[in-house]
């Protein structure tokens, strides 16, 4: 025995110790090679200020799986890594920090407040790359990026720039989302928009005539101030002759005009809805066709303004209060009903989102639109799986103007500055000292700062040196996969493909691969504010980074949420434990001086034959999952091709010809071909669990260098060997048999018994051949074959296996009453666990409630009751027949 391998893997003492390994030998960071074939992943990038969660861990097992993959495959594999300044959530962190020091961003100043998120983002970006590492990621990290670095920041000032001179970005007042809470405008997708129980209130907006006016329906009374006009539909009847009217606005005594408009729903409330141009983006639309004016009540800090007479300064909801209690005291509220409602919030702060009507930058995106659907529909750009093309195009088809400056310090300054004197604007890549319309120099620069998603658009191409033109730039781009959730296709993929489109005139990247988000197991979204979040570290500390990576990927199923269990995360470290064990016999029995078999011309037993087919067929099945990004699928095959066949089957049938020297060239053969066949599995698994994989590696082939770069094993189809699956099948399926058998009887697996085959004459001489591996794999203690025509045994259960082969147990020594009882209690548990579950799925309320991934796990409760039930009930049948 030439090496000596620990009894246990711990992967808290190994892979922070493995990880140094890898960075030392620099296996991370590929050069530019015009002999290599590139693949490149730019990372989505984590915010700054952020903590990696269950998504990011996905995220990373998936990015790091394709990246290890190609890189084994020969490729020059480059995963670039980065994190985003994330203007809005970083802000209000260092904010909430100021708050605790009883301090504000205004008290502190701009660019002391500026220093101070600095600090912060140093501190959090060394964080974020530290837990990265824990997970394994395979990132360069000589190419990290910041979405506010030197280099990055010439990107987008370059982009604005373009667009800007382009026509595609200009400023307006326009109807934009308002966060009173971040004091900042907000895109249509950073607003979440979630059902609310609220009320409508029936308003009588009396006749300027004297008569009884009209009654509107109104979610928002507090808006009613800023009303310039009551609209109705056209075609309804019941307000007809009220078109062209005017009514008096309540509470403010103005005279407003009664409109037509086909806008107007008519089974909303009472048909009749009031106009608010300043407050409601469809009344701004309606006020813009009808010329009306827009009277703003509702201030940017969400108190009302002056112009709200009586309620000025009041906060909008306390203002909501007093106007309800007025108009009611005037007789003006006909009625209240409750009523559910769609209600905005922001994205970060959770504050509910106000209209407003502001000055703003814009960015035209219906061209840029244009050329981000063609990349999807000739096939540019590739989703996987493809349903989501769907959704993607039909975002990009009904695009808004998209609103991209924001009130805030920390992100990219709008690279526009206003003159003082003549007030025109100037846009410039550097920062201009005199008007480029009048030449004065008295230049005040623009105050707000660039969305995020605008910077984060052109991540694919600046991380790789745009706007210069990079080696890395002319090599890996466009990049090849990028893999993210679906709930930024609209955020990030959409913008990131027309940018790349426009601006480079270039697809970013080859493929999209979306997955689902991670859920708890009553499928509830992941969150802190829930109490199910769950710290990926915690998990590596307990299980190993292995554990979790390739739980996560074996949940993966193609875009669809996944259900987390820490009962997989154990079950995947169970399995490198298995691993583990398995190279430890296999690496103790091997020798440094034993010959090396060409197993081609080598005198191989049926196991043999069976096992390297086995590693053939599962090699070319494993690169074909993963070809087509299936790796939930290749994660399983790696599963059952190392557990189930490996381990179970050919180191059990291996292990007498290693305990005996009596004949050295068998011994050679099967230590040559447990080393191939462990050297593959290893290869192949290793990125799905990188640290395990290399620690074996390092001990089974210790001058090979890192497994990160050795070749990714192909199918060898000379070793494929159809003959010698289907007769191993027989022998699996006659000791699965005599397992099954002895779990009826309940045989402990010390003690052996008495088993008598019967077969046909086709099978009789095979089954006689193979006697002893039959006994070693069922702790067998007499085995007789007989041939079909013999009588069976008298008290003996029995079976048939799929090839026919009779397979009976000796049961002269049990208890066969006692075990029918065993047997009848289980029953009785399982119908009682089903008659529960039945009462659930039975109950329209739970099925229609509950959330679908509980509904579907009671249903599979059920489905995996009612088969083991089954099998009980078969089991009690058998032995009840023992009894006669």
């Amino acid at each position: 025995m030439s090496r000596e391998m620990p009894t246990t893997y711990e992967p808290q003492n190994a892979e922070q110790r493995i990880y140094q390994y890898w960075l030392d030998e620099g296996v991370f960071a590929p050069e530019v090679d015009a002999g290599k074939e590139p693949f490149c992943i730019v990372i989505p990038p984590p915010n700054v200020t952020g903590v990696l969660h269950m998504g990011h861990a996905l995220d990373v097992s998936i990015q790091d799986l394709l990246t290890r993959w190609h890189r084994m495959l020969g490729h020059a594999a480059l995963w670039l890594p980065g994190t985003d300044h994330a203007s809005i959530a970083t802000q209000n962190v260092v904010e909430a920090q100021l708050g605790e020091e009883g301090l504000t961003r205004h008290e502190l100043g701009r660019d002391k407040f500026i220093e101070r998120v600095w600090q912060v983002k140093e501190e959090h970006q060394s964080h974020i790359r530290e837990q990265l590492k824990r997970c394994g990621a395979s990132l360069d990290w000589s190419r990290e990026r910041f979405t506010l670095d030197e280099g990055y920041s010439r990107a987008v000032r370059q982009t604005f720039v373009r667009l800007y001179e382009e026509g595609l970005i200009y400023r307006g007042a326009r109807m934009i989302n308002w966060c009173p809470r971040c004091a900042t405008s907000l895109s249509d997708l950073e607003v979440e928009h979630t059902d609310r129980a609220g009320h409508l209130w029936h308003i009588r907006y009396p006749a300027a005539d004297g008569g009884a006016g009209v009654v509107v329906a109104t979610t928002r009374p507090e808006t009613m101030l800023g009303d310039t006009a009551v609209a109705v539909h056209p075609e309804d009847e019941r307000y007809a002759d009220l078109v062209g009217s005017t009514v008096i606005l309540p509470l403010m005594e103005r005279q407003i005009p009664v409109i037509g408009d086909d806008r107007v729903e008519m089974s909303f409330g009472t048909g009749a809805v009031k106009i608010t141009p300043a407050h409601d983006p469809d009344d701004f639309e309606i006020a813009q066709r009808h010329d009306l004016p827009s009277v703003v009540v509702i201030g940017s800090d969400g108190t009302m303004t002056d112009a709200a007479g009586a309620y000025a300064a009041m906060d909008r909801y306390e203002a909501r209060k007093a106007i309800v209690a007025d108009l009611q005291q005037q007789g003006l509220l006909d009625s209240i009903e409750d009523y559910e409602h769609s209600v905005g919030r922001c994205s970060r702060c959770q504050t509910t989102v106000e209209p407003l009507v502001s000055v703003q930058w814009f960015v035209d995106v219906k061209p840029l639109a244009q050329v981000g659907l063609q990349a999807v529909r000739d096939a540019e750009v590739v989703f996987v799986p493809p349903r989501w093309e769907k959704v993607y195009c039909d975002w990009l088809e009904n695009i808004r103007d998209w609103c991209i400056s924001r009130q805030l310090w920390w992100g990219h300054p709008v690279p526009v500055w206003y003159c003082d004197d003549c007030g025109e604007q100037t846009c410039a890549l550097d920062d201009p000292t005199e008007c480029a319309h009048c030449g004065s120099a008295n230049l005040t620069p623009d105050p707000d700062v660039l969305d995020t998603w605008f910077s984060s658009a052109l991540w694919p191409f600046a991380t790789l040196g745009w706007p210069d033109e990079t080696a890395d730039l002319d090599y890996f781009y466009p990049t090849s996969v990028l893999v993210t959730g679906y709930d930024i296709i609209y955020f990030w993929v959409a913008r990131m493909v027309m940018m790349g489109k426009h601006i480079r005139r270039q697809r970013p990247f080859d493929t999209v691969f979306i997955h689902g988000l991670v859920r708890d197991e009553e499928g509830r979204k992941i969150s802190k504010s829930l109490g199910n979040a769950i710290d990926p570290i915690e998990l590596i500390e307990t299980y190993g980074a292995d554990a979790m990576r390739f739980a996560l990927v074996q949940l993966i199923t193609h875009g669809q949420d996944l259900t987390y269990s820490e009962d997989r995360i154990l079950a995947a470290r169970n399995f490198a434990n298995k691993l583990w064990n398995a190279a430890r016999f296999v690496i103790m029995n091997l020798d440094d001086d034993a010959e090396v078999v060409d197993l081609a011309h080598a005198d191989l037993s049926l196991a043999d034959r069976w096992i390297l087919s086995r590693h053939a067929e599962a090699l070319q099945l494993i690169n074909d999952e993963l070809s087509g990004f299936n790796l939930a699928q290749a994660a399983d095959a790696l599963y059952e091709h190392i557990w189930g066949e490996f381990c179970d089957w050919y180191i059990e049938l291996c292990k007498p010809d290693l305990a005996s020297d009596s004949n050295p060239d068998r011994k050679a053969t099967v230590q040559t071909i447990l080393r191939d066949v462990l050297s593959g599995i290893l290869r192949a698994l290793h990125p799905f669990m990188p640290f395990v994989t290399e620690e074996i590696w390092q001990i089974l082939v210790p001058d090979a260098g890192s497994i990160s770069v050795a070749e990714y094993p192909q199918a060898d189809g000379a070793m494929l060997d159809a003959d010698a699956e289907r007769m191993m099948r027989v022998i699996q399926d006659v000791v699965s048999t005599v397992r099954n058998l002895r779990a009826v009887i309940n045989l402990p697996p010390s003690q052996k018994a008495d088993v008598t085959l019967r077969s046909g004459v086709a099978l009789h001489d095979f089954l006689t051949s193979e006697v002893e591996s039959i006994k070693h794999l069922s702790a067998i203690g007499e085995l007789k074959v007989q041939d079909v025509s013999d009588d069976p045994p008298h008290n003996a259960i029995g079976d048939v296996t799929q090839a026919g082969v009779d397979v009976f147990v000796h049961t002269e020594n049990i208890d066969i009453a006692e075990q029918v009882k065993r047997l009848e209690d289980e029953i009785a548990k399982l119908e009682k666990l089903n008659e529960q579950c039945r009462r659930k799925l039975d109950n329209a309320d739970f099925v229609s409630k509950a959330p679908s991934v509980v509904v579907d796990l009671e249903r599979r409760r059920l489905e995996e009751n009612t088969a083991n039930l089954e099998k009980l009930q078969q089991q009690a049948e058998l032995m009840r027949g023992l009894l006669k």
